[in-house]
């Protein structure tokens, strides 16, 4: 898993409540289980029409957010199904960190397994992010996982809370396997005391 320590980049801002996850990677895109080439089909139905050619006013396709790599979004962001194809596709578009009042748990917690930092912060501390989103590709914000700092494009800082275990797991790029891996030394002295004390299990 890819780690992420600081991120800077630009900020896309998305004012809607109750994004589920079926707006985030609607269903027809579930068939892979690799986790590259669904960026392109992020948000689908509100980025493309039924010819399968851009929205333009849609913000993704917009010059200014092409590149965005945070995202600024509304209360409940990621209800809906379990599918972890949702931050599949967010991580494939470049998204490494979305920034909402609230978030449904699953999803909060698949983003973790994938590289993607998902930080909850007050109404009123979002508002204002949300604005600044909307200055385009002048909406540089850099968060801070080691400091868990947010700073805006005019310098103004937002100290956001995270759990340490997630923190660690983020900056060291480790997911599940990886935080097993971790482990690998205690887990070979306890095969090999394992074989010694019980060599039948070992099929000897």
């Amino acid at each position: 898993m890819e780690k992420f320590t600081k991120l800077t980049g630009v900020a896309a801002p998305l004012p809607l409540i109750n994004v589920d996850t079926d707006m985030i990677i609607p269903k027809q895109f579930l068939k892979t289980i690799k986790r590259t080439g669904l960026g392109k089909s992020l948000f689908h139905e509100m980025r493309y029409d039924d010819e399968g050619e851009e929205i333009e006013h849609f913000l993704l396709n917009t010059p200014a957010y092409r590149e965005a790599k945070i995202l600024i979004a509304g209360a409940n962001f990621g209800c809906g199904s379990s599918r972890e194809h949702a931050p599949w596709a967010l991580m494939d578009f470049g998204i490494r960190c979305i920034i909402a009042p609230s978030f449904a748990d699953i999803f909060f917690n698949n983003c973790f397994k994938n590289g993607i930092l998902p930080i909850v912060l007050p109404q009123e501390d979002v508002d204002k992010l949300m604005d600044d989103a909307e200055r385009g590709a002048n909406a540089t914000i850099t968060v801070d996982l080691e400091e868990q700092v947010i700073t805006g494009p005019d310098g103004d800082t937002i100290a956001f809370e995270v759990d340490p275990f997630r923190k660690h797991s983020l900056i060291h790029g480790l997911d599940e396997i990886g935080l097993t891996m971790e482990k690998a030394d205690a887990i070979a002295d306890f095969e090999a005391e394992r074989a010694a004390r019980t060599p039948w299990l070992a099929g000897a």
